[in-house]
């Protein structure tokens, strides 16, 4: 600062009085207006610097007022926005070369893409029933992150429902309480406790999450956490809102709201049909299973809960999930299949113990979406899935039979 020069020195101290900032300011700016006609160039270049000067001696005063101490340098993060941990990912590698090999291609996918959608998603529907199939192709390699969350608004529907809503959403931010609160209050912060997003206690994230499981536990029933959590990462409140709507509603696919509902009945049954499915594409894995006592509720529930977004890689789970909006729960089924058929040989030689650890902590290479996607393309369930859900609900009407049926005679 100035105080290295002995005559200006009381000056200094006068001008840099934080009641003189402004004014001083605007004094220097119309005193180099008036020089500038009067005075040749040589002089305004030292008026100049004078100013330069003494705006870098304000800055370094307000600076010390305001910090008087060192800044701690915040926890590094990933590109998603999680907080890497000390010991480092062990995706974190795969990572980095990927996005540093085909950072060329991401560049020419995100132009296609745009191309594609047209601004604001005008271009979406038409492009979608010209070519459906290049649609798909494109999803399955995945959305450029930068437009994940508007081709997730465009392929769940929920843009639509928005549009057709103006004002619900933030009509039901207006009422004071919902009969869930103490649970959305509990989940908040459960969801995505690595997040930057979301770390900060009645932060940013955490109100943005608390409106949106709110808004919907007023529409309907209790909120998902990871769910919302998820989208709000890539949209605003009413748009995840939305989304939530659409999934859980089934304005494109099957609903949803049954995986949340009591009693999980939607798990129950994709359970069923995920056992089943283990049982015909990997004979000896179910076999050893069954032998082990092992069933899809000990390791599975959460990737349908959730989608995968749980405790998988999230760049993983994105994947997934770009997938899973635009064709449906299947892809759930197709990963969880591939996921076993990749590990296949090594699970079928471990004890019950060890099992359990294998199927809840996967190898980073069956991580890699590049190699386990395709895997999961190749699996043909939708056929056999419907065919499973009819068994699986004649079952439980029997069952729901037989339990009245007794109920009736132990009441006679």
């Amino acid at each position: 600062m100035f105080c290295q020069f002995q005559q200006p020195r009381p000056i200094v101290h006068l001008l840099i009085t934080p009641k003189s900032q402004i004014l001083i300011v605007y004094v220097i700016k119309l005193w180099l207006v008036g020089q500038y006609v009067k005075q040749n160039g040589s002089y305004i270049v030292c008026l100049l610097g004078c100013y330069s000067l003494l705006m870098s001696g304000m800055e370094k005063r307000r600076i010390d007022d305001c910090e008087p101490g060192p800044v701690p340098s915040p926890r590094p993060v990933d590109r998603f926005g999680f907080v890497k941990q000390e010991h480092g990912s062990p995706y974190e590698g795969v990572i980095k070369s990927r996005s540093a090999i085909q950072f060329e291609r991401e560049e020419r996918k995100v132009r296609k893409w745009r191309k594609m959608i047209g601004v604001g998603g005008s271009d979406w529907k038409h492009y979608v029933r010209r070519k459906p199939h290049v649609v798909k192709r494109r999803i399955r390699k995945g959305i450029p992150d930068c437009l994940r969350g508007l081709v997730w608004q465009l392929i769940s529907g929920s843009r639509d429902l928005l549009l057709m809503n103006p004002g619900v959403y933030e009509q039901l931010l207006i009422y004071e309480t919902s009969t869930s609160e103490l649970d959305i209050i509990r989940d908040i912060s459960r969801t995505f406790p690595s997040h930057v997003f979301f770390q900060q206690r009645h932060g940013p994230g955490q109100r943005s999450l608390y409106n949106v499981l709110k808004a919907y536990s007023v529409y309907d029933r209790d909120g998902m956490g990871f769910l919302a959590g998820l989208l709000l990462l890539y949209m605003s409140e009413e748009d995840a809102f939305w989304l939530m709507v659409a999934l859980l509603k089934g304005a494109v696919h099957a609903p949803m709201e049954g995986l949340y509902q009591v009693g999980l009945p939607l798990v129950q049954q994709y359970l069923f049909q995920f056992d089943h499915l283990v049982k015909e594409h990997l004979p000896k894995l179910g076999e050893h299973f069954t032998k082990e006592m092992i069933n899809p509720s000990m390791y599975a529930s959460q990737w349908f809960i959730t989608v995968f977004s749980y405790s998988f890689p999230f760049h993983l789970a994105l994947r997934i999930w770009d997938v899973f909006l635009f064709e449906g729960v299947k892809i759930v089924f197709k990963v969880g299949l591939a996921l076993l058929t990749y590990c296949h040989d090594d699970l079928i030689k471990l004890p019950f113990e060890k099992l359990i650890h294998a199927l809840r902590n996967f190898p980073e290479d069956a991580m890699d979406p590049d190699k386990l996607l395709p895997v999961a393309y190749s699996i043909k369930v939708s056929k056999r899935l419907e065919e499973l859900k009819s068994l699986y609900e004649k079952q439980n009407k029997k069952v729901v039979q037989s339990a009245e049926t007794n109920g009736g005679c132990y009441n006679a």
